[in-house]
């Protein structure tokens, strides 16, 4: 009891209040902390940029995500190892919120998500996410991932691109026209990028393999812009507004400024006047947002659970999650959430308690003070790269490849389902779609369990000599409305022309109101005929059921025994 309680536990801060409860907080503890968050606060600067330029907006907007959202839900929430900032997640979702609204309209959607998901935290919604099947996550996450690859071919290949079409298919299109155009100097920096990300943990050394990746990436385009050929970096592609009105490139060195979100807004666009109408258009985005943020992390908090062998408390993280998601875009910050990759690196870097993910901010804030000059000589290229290696990484394909060899066929097509609705259509359908698919594909697999058997003559439950025209037979397995119609339909066509029959309800574990409805029927069609139904043996919950619906047998054409022992010696009486 103390365990569901637990689990069910709404707190501010529930994390590291239970992580400063189990030991003092000393400066050994301090400094293994201070070690993780420096580790993923490397990982996550080139990281929050990328997928800042993803969604399309400016890569400052992802480091603010970092450092405000990255701060704040730690402090909030409930997973003590989670890391939470910009996800490629979100990308698929939030690219085209950018392209109708702008960064204001991003920015009101995340607030508007905060607000939904501190009401499922409010309404203990959290352990429903662990309700969602594996075929359905690996399905959305591998369309997201090849999404996001297809939006980086752009970057990646140096093309000239000005409007990319909103659906999947005439990305493709697009890019399969341009793609005779590719700049040779961009393809080389986004290989170099990709050869570095793939070789570099053979080294094992302790260093993250985004700091190396990024760090040769700028040298490369360096050395090719100086000898003339042209590779778009950060510098060139990204300008911003200062405070006296006048336009700087690259990324501003200063601090986030509190602003209302529905004001801000990036060169070219046009700020948002907040209406109800502004706020009902925005309400859907918004809900797809707070599910895929509440679904990433709270599977990233069970990721941890299974690591750390700690646990999590899902309602405050999603607690946590709202919180900040509410408070970070009024400094600039898009939606942020937990990110799997970062939170393992960080519990793998010998994190302690989330004053880890609270350091990881700290050092984004550090370095968007100080080396945003140098931030700024990164390529676009190597940015599609880094993007790329995050889409493969989350793909997870191993997983869906061992599904498809070792699954049944149904969670095969729910798996399809969800990858190609998420790709061609929209992630949110195929939640729902796979869900429901799941669902019906699992009811129907429950329901073919149900049998019915004829044990007439099995002298292990009857032990008695029947009377002519009298059978027995047991029902295995639940008597839900998907089950019960099929199940007494069979019954009826076995009692035709019986003068009683006698149901053994022993193995009914089961029972709704679809199945009373159908019972009475049955019941119904044996009183045409003349035939006796005997009912034996309900275990407690069909029991229960059976009087919340008012069932009263009439005593003679039905009648309700205790024991199967009870209803043979009526029938043999």
């Amino acid at each position: 009891m103390k365990y569901r309680t637990h689990l069910f536990s709404l707190r501010i801060g529930h994390a590291l209040r239970e992580s400063l409860k189990e030991a003092p907080y000393k400066a050994n503890v301090f400094y293994k902390d201070l070690l993780a968050g420096l580790t993923v606060g490397i990982i996550a600067i080139p990281l929050a940029m990328a997928l800042a330029i993803a969604i399309g907006v400016a890569p400052q907007y992802g480091l603010y995500t970092a450092i405000i959202g990255g701060f704040i839900i730690p402090l909030t929430g409930g997973s003590r190892y989670s890391v939470s900032g910009p996800t490629a997640a979100f990308v698929v979702i939030l690219y085209p919120i950018v392209q109708q609204y702008g960064l204001s309209g991003l920015l009101l959607a995340s607030i508007l998500s905060g607000v939904i998901l501190i009401a499922m935290a409010l309404l203990r919604l959290g352990r429903f996410i662990q309700y969602i099947p594996e075929s359905v996550t690996l399905g959305f996450t591998g369309g997201i991932a090849v999404v996001i690859v297809v939006l980086q071919v752009k970057d990646f290949l140096g093309l000239s691109i000005t409007e990319m079409p909103e659906n999947f298919v005439g990305k493709v299109l697009v890019l399969t026209q341009v793609l005779p155009t590719f700049s040779l100097p961009t393809l080389l920096v986004g290989l170099s990028t990709l050869v570095v990300f793939i070789l570099w943990p053979k080294l094992k050394l302790p260093v993250p393999a985004h700091l190396p990746a990024v760090i040769i990436a700028s040298i490369v385009a360096l050395v090719l812009n100086q000898f003339g050929f042209h590779v778009a970096t950060i510098d060139s592609t990204f300008s911003f507004t200062l405070a006296d009105g006048s336009i700087g490139m690259g990324i501003p060195s200063m601090l986030p400024d509190f602003q209302w979100p529905w004001l801000r807004n990036q060169l070219g666009e046009t700020p948002l006047i907040l209406t109800w109408q502004l706020v009902s258009d925005l309400l859907s985005a918004a809900f797809a947002i707070a599910m895929l943020g509440a679904i990433e992390s709270l599977l990233c908090a069970v990721v941890l659970d299974g690591m750390s062998g700690k646990k999590h408390s899902a309602n405050s993280e999603l607690l946590g999650q709202g919180i900040g998601n509410i408070i970070t875009p009024f400094f600039g910050g898009i939606t942020a959430t937990a990110a799997i990759a970062r939170s393992a690196a960080n519990y793998k870097a010998g994190a302690v308690s989330p004053i880890a993910a609270i350091i990881h901010a700290l050092v984004v804030l550090v370095s968007l003070l100080s080396l945003s000059t140098i931030l700024a000589y990164i390529p676009m290229a190597g940015m599609s790269a880094l993007l790329i290696m995050v889409a493969w990484n989350m793909s997870e394909a191993p997983k869906i490849i061992h599904l498809v060899k070792q699954a049944s066929t149904s969670e095969v097509l729910v798996l399809l389902v969800c990858l190609l609705l998420t790709i061609f259509f929209d992630m949110v359908i195929a939640i729902s779609a796979g869900i429901i698919l799941a669902s019906l594909l699992f009811m129907k697999q429950v329901a073919d369990m149900t049998k019915v058997q004829d044990i007439s003559k099995q002298h292990k439950h009857v032990h008695v000599e029947l009377p002519s025209r009298w059978k027995v037979f047991k029902i295995n397995g639940p008597l839900f409305f998907a089950a019960a119609d099929s199940v007494f339909a069979e019954l009826t066509h076995l009692s035709v022309e019986q003068e009683g029959v006698v149901l053994y309800f022993d193995g009914v574990s089961i029972l709704d109101s679809g199945g009373v409805a159908a019972l009475y029927k049955f019941i119904a069609q044996c009183k045409q005929n003349n035939t006796r139904v005997l009912l034996a043996d309900f275990q407690f919950q069909p029991l229960k059921t059976l009087a919340k619906a008012g069932f009263k047998p009439d005593g003679v054409q039905c009648v309700i025994y205790s024991t199967l022992v009870d209803a043979l010696n009526d029938v043999v009486k």
